[in-house]
């Protein structure tokens, strides 16, 4: 029986995304067309795109102009957007719809001071992620001062081909799994260093799962060098990711294995014995013969 943590933390390859208006929803009574939408809206607008007008919207979620310019104004008017002149934004209220659940998942409580002891050990950014619908969703994290364009924030989801704890996660997935991840998904050029070819990746995923760890230079964001390490969970699975983010000019590769992937080792097997003691639950006193209490004899 799995716990609330590691069911949460199990890894997915399948799409979890709402398809807007499809098909798959015709003839259901109860399904709101209206707020998906919305939802779908709101995704749109992550700090990825930064701001974007109401036909960049339209374009990015297939939801006509008309329908993207009412979802945001309604979302402008509650206050989870900001509308200059034309381009629209999120505003901090958004947090409040799964900021306060995603921080105190368990498995991202767990993971939370293992993540600020790495830090401040490497003085490097470190994350924790599972995988999502083919992507790294990053559950907790612990940061320095930010080295990436892209902010990397808890709810943030990144490509798994390209990255290196969504790497480790691809390399732990099932035959069928993979195999279904390599047909279903374009493999887009992030920088000139990404590879693009699934049986190149299908080589270096081979290579993660025997070395235990992934190293990525380069090909999410120039400048930018990671590696991970897998966290296992009670059954022996693997179901999480722990990675360090350092910048290529500061850091080399030698660098990186040597000094920073024994940290982040330490600090998975810790979190994996975590995942083992909260599966068997509090452990319950054993009375000793000497706590029980005398005898009572008759008078």
């Amino acid at each position: 029986m799995k716990t609330r943590a590691t069911a949460h933390a199990s890894a997915s390859l399948s799409p979890t995304r709402p398809r807007v208006g499809s098909v798959e929803h015709a003839g259901d009574p109860d399904f709101m067309v209206s707020l998906a939408r919305g939802l779908v809206v709101l995704q749109a607008l992550d700090m990825r795109h930064g701001a974007l007008t109401v036909s960049q919207v339209s374009r990015a979620t297939g939801i006509s102009r008309a329908a993207c310019r009412r979802c945001l104004h309604t979302l402008e008017r509650l206050g989870f957007v900001a509308d200059n002149d034309g381009c629209y934004t999120l505003r901090p209220k958004v947090l409040t719809l799964g900021f306060t659940h995603l921080s105190s998942l368990p498995l991202a409580t767990m993971a939370q001071p293992l993540l600020d002891r790495c830090r401040d050990r490497l003085h490097e950014s470190c994350s924790l992620g599972v995988l999502d619908g083919g992507e790294v969703f990053y559950q907790a994290r612990s940061e320095i001062a930010r080295i990436m364009s892209i902010a990397l924030l808890i709810g943030t989801r990144l490509p798994a081909y390209c990255t290196s704890m969504g790497r480790v996660l691809l390399a732990h997935a099932s035959d069928a799994d993979l195999g279904h991840y390599l047909a279903t998904t374009v493999l887009r050029p992030r920088t000139l260093r990404t590879v693009t070819s699934s049986a190149e990746l299908r080589s270096i995923l081979a290579g993660v799962r025997r070395a235990g760890y992934a190293v990525v230079d380069q090909e999410l964001e120039l400048g930018l060098r990671s590696i991970a390490v897998p966290v296992a969970g009670p059954s022996g699975a693997i179901v999480a990711s722990i990675n360090a983010g350092v910048p290529s000019v500061r850091v080399s590769l030698k660098d990186l294995v040597q000094r920073v992937l024994p940290e982040l080792k330490l600090a998975a097997a810790e979190l994996s014995r975590t995942l083992v003691r909260a599966e068997r639950g509090p452990r319950l006193p054993v009375k000793r013969p000497s706590d029980s209490p005398a005898p009572r004899h008759p008078r």
